[in-house]
């Protein structure tokens, strides 16, 4: 049975600097090494979970495959890892004071004062011992410690992981830490004090950095490194530059591992790798990185995809879709280009200036009725003008209203979650929802199965007759008018084992190229290097549709 070994990383200086990508790539480079990793997050904020957040102040919710609805960090940590998550992998302040108070109420605590120390701290290493009864197999667990050291919310945890040390023992426990080097751009001077500072405050939390970690616009020198050991009581060997990225993220494992932070990691541990391929530089697991490096830096062509939604303006509100958009592109050596367009400014007079010169567009998910107008006119425009057209939950019941007023000719047809009072309410809110007043946790959510349905887009792209798709959604396909869309030649490419529910829909291949909506989030599932199957053909179809539209 392994030893399971515990990798934790903090931030100082600045938010944003990229521990989520920076702690999924080391999870790469040991994978690659052969060793069993999963990862987890430890958010401070009081919420239980990011669900309930706007995408403008958190960006996406990610969904694991058991429901869980986490920060997007978890996303990188599945594209970058073969780790399947769970709701053991994202924890949060909310989560654990909620089960500390619950337990309090019971009377567990037998009458005695309940306190951060030992009641919290306990709580959230507990947290991390889950993972690892969970799987016994795991070589390590590397948790993310959200926030900036400083923040009083983080307080809890890194007095947690100081005990976790202690507990368990320096060899099984590792400290990186991740800061930002910047550079004064009118003297084009590096500056090391920021570090300095960030590393002397996580200091007066018990915690002495193993690893530091800098973020800097370009590789950090000998000095440098030798400057920040010497204030930082870090050896210089062990000081990493994590210099700002060329083309892409997936850039990161190959730059870490050049910076030879793996080998440091295996020889802190006293470890070898497991895997017989990893010889010198590169092995085959890394070779898969350079590969998709590559495609970002010679790509054979290039398809603009317009992605129209109502949180565009915030980068992160829809990561997993502009990852597996890229991913969609790999297998064809193409390169996406997705141009962001806010739904709520195209117009019935406007949207060709939005929407030309482009080869695919897509419409997202979303709640409430905020810009669903332009998308609909999105939509329609992608449909009569037989442009490749992608919608994702949403994006697939908005196809289905705009079918309805112009195919149907249901005037009016609405969404419930849009116009309750709509005389056509041909996406209605689940039955299941029915009476549900609480927010929080309560959508249908994780994976469920679909039946594809025979000589469909879906079987094309699927290959297979069942598959497994995550959701986050109240409202769905109105049934009562299921034979109408048929007759006008609506396809129902995928439902539920049951019938009841309508997954997908498409159009024929004689009414349109290649014309998907889906109930479920593909997105979730996409991996650099095993792009979701959707993804891929609609990249194909945009790349086809550019060769007869030049």
């Amino acid at each position: 049975m392994p030893n399971t070994r515990y990798i934790f990383i903090t931030g100082g200086v600045a938010s944003s600097l990229g521990k989520g990508v920076t702690i999924a790539s080391i999870g790469a480079l040991l994978e690659a090494r052969g060793f069993k990793v999963t990862i987890q997050k430890m958010d401070p904020y009081i919420n239980e979970d990011p669900g309930t957040m706007s995408p403008f102040q958190h960006g996406e919710v990610y969904v694991t495959e058991d429901g869980a609805e986490t920060d997007l960090d978890l996303g990188y940590y599945e594209r970058f890892t073969n780790s399947k998550l769970t709701k053991l992998n994202s924890i949060t302040t909310g989560q654990i004071y909620k089960t500390v108070i619950e337990r309090e109420r019971q009377g567990e605590y037998q009458g005695r004062t309940v306190q951060v120390i030992p009641h919290i701290t306990n709580e959230i290493k507990s947290r991390i011992l889950k993972l690892k009864n969970a799987d016994p197999e795991l070589d390590f667990i590397l948790v993310e410690i959200g926030g900036t050291v400083g923040d009083i919310e983080s307080v809890p945890f890194l007095e947690a992981i100081r005990q976790f040390r202690f507990d368990n023992g320096r060899e099984k426990t590792l400290y990186i830490h991740l800061t930002l080097v910047p550079t004064i751009s009118v003297a084009g001077e590096i500056k090391t004090k920021p570090t300095q500072h960030s590393v002397k405050e996580l200091l007066k939390q018990g915690i002495q950095p193993d690893i530091l970690i800098s973020r800097a616009t370009k590789p950090l020198t000998p000095e440098i490194k030798w400057k920040i050991s010497q204030f930082t009581n870090v050896p210089s060997d062990r000081v990493f530059s994590a210099a700002d990225i060329d083309y892409t993220i997936y850039e990161v494992p190959l730059n870490l591992h050049q910076e030879r932070i793996d080998d440091v990691i295996i020889q802190y541990f006293g470890m070898e790798s497991v895997s017989p391929l990893f010889q010198g530089e590169m092995n085959p697991m890394l070779q898969k990185w350079e590969k998709i490096v590559d495609y970002f830096k010679n790509p054979a062509t290039t398809v603009k995809i317009a992605i129209v939604g109502k949180y565009v303006e915030v980068s992160d509100a829809y990561r997993s879709l502009y990852e597996a958009l890229w991913h969609g592109g790999f297998p064809h050596n193409c390169k996406v280009e997705y141009i962001k367009i806010d739904s709520e400014k195209i117009t019935p007079e406007n949207y060709k200036e939005y929407l030309s010169g482009i080869q695919g567009i897509l419409v997202p998910g979303g709640f409430g009725n905020r810009g669903v107008e332009g998308k609909l006119i999105s939509i329609r425009y992608a449909r009569e003008s037989k442009i490749p057209y992608f919608g994702i939950c949403l994006g697939m019941q908005c196809a289905v209203i705009e079918y309805a007023r112009n195919v149907l000719g249901l005037e009016g047809a609405n969404s419930t979650e849009f116009n309750p009072d709509t005389p056509h309410p041909v996406i209605h809110i689940m039955d299941e929802q029915i009476g549900i007043d609480k927010m929080g946790g309560t959508t249908r959510k994780g994976a469920y199965p679909c039946q594809i349905q025979d000589n469909t887009r879906m079987e094309e792209a699927y290959e297979q007759k069942t598959i497994h798709e995550r959701h986050r959604h109240r409202y769905e396909f109105n049934n009562l008018y299921l034979d109408q869309y048929l007759r006008k030649g609506l396809v129902v490419s995928g439902v539920s084992p049951d019938n009841k529910l309508v997954e997908a829909v498409e159009l024929s291949r004689n009414n349109h190229p290649w014309f998907v909506g889906t109930q479920f989030h593909p997105e979730f599932q996409s991996k650099p290097h095993k792009p979701h199957p959707l993804f891929v053909k609609f990249i194909e179809a945009a790349i086809q549709y550019q060769k007869v539209n030049p």
